[in-house]
């Protein structure tokens, strides 16, 4: 079975950020998935599972909601291994021009009182949020972000380094 792209990234090297996880071209349109990684993998705590629980709501809310790229997206959701979360928009854009839409998606964190739609008509499980802890992992990569944004290894994913042999074994650098 082949390899899916996800997996060629070396997580060992990932830093947070926001990276182009890949480009799909249906047809005459393009859907692109970002990686938007709050947490080193394998190397520090992943976020709660209430807060990220919380990010979700909140977070996919205000997307669906921003004038200028509400009709972009597709899903915003998090990531089975609770280091990030997973972005799918429309077309196809760097992941550097996404850096100004996650810096004040993250930062509007700070101004929500109310997790939106976390009644039991809403929400698969209703008790699970933490928004406290929300705003203190928003808060947190979004002063990261800040502090980062020249650095080119939060927008460009490390990738392995796979050697093939002449009768298709994959070898890699990790």
């Amino acid at each position: 079975m082949e390899l899916i792209q996800s997996f060629s990234v070396d997580h060992t090297r990932i830093v947070p950020g926001i990276f182009t996880s890949r480009v799909d071209h249906l047809g005459e349109y393009s859907v692109t998935t970002y990686d938007i990684r709050l947490k080193r993998p394998n190397r520090e705590p992943v976020i709660d599972v209430a807060a990220m629980h919380s990010l979700e709501h909140i977070i996919a809310t205000y997307l669906r909601n921003d004038p200028d790229w509400k009709n972009e997206v597709i899903y915003w959701g998090p990531m089975g291994c609770l280091t990030g979360f997973y972005l799918i928009l429309k077309g196809s854009r760097s992941s550097r021009e996404l850096y100004d839409l996650m810096l004040r998606a993250f930062r509007s964190v700070n101004d929500v009182k109310e997790v939106p739609g976390t009644a039991p008509e809403n929400c698969g499980y209703c008790r699970m949020h933490n928004l406290e802890m929300a705003k203190w992992y928003a808060n947190e990569f979004a002063a990261y972000l800040e502090g980062n944004h020249d650095n080119s290894a939060v927008f460009e994913y490390p990738k392995t380094e796979r050697l093939v042999t002449e009768d298709g074994q994959h070898f890699y650098d990790s």
